[in-house]
């Protein structure tokens, strides 16, 4: 029985894992971006803004722009 309870934790492990690359591999590239105020988000707050669009699925650069982030000249 532990034998079952490990490979499953390693299954569960990798899954997860394989996950993560996905996302990061879609998230969109944060050069271009201002926020309402003019100033360039941090890596932080861009990154927090770009998971919650990600999360609500759809398209993420229209969401970027509902969030308040603008599109630099």
């Amino acid at each position: 029985m532990p034998r079952i309870a490990l490979l499953a934790l390693l299954a569960l492990t990798a899954c997860s894992g394989a996950e993560g690359d996905l996302i990061a591999s879609n998230s969109p590239d944060p050069s271009g971006w201002r926020l309402a105020s003019g100033k360039t988000p941090t890596q932080a707050e861009f990154a927090a803004l770009a998971a919650t669009c990600q999360g609500k699925g759809g398209a993420v650069d229209p969401c970027l722009t509902d969030l308040g982030l603008k599109r630099a000249r």
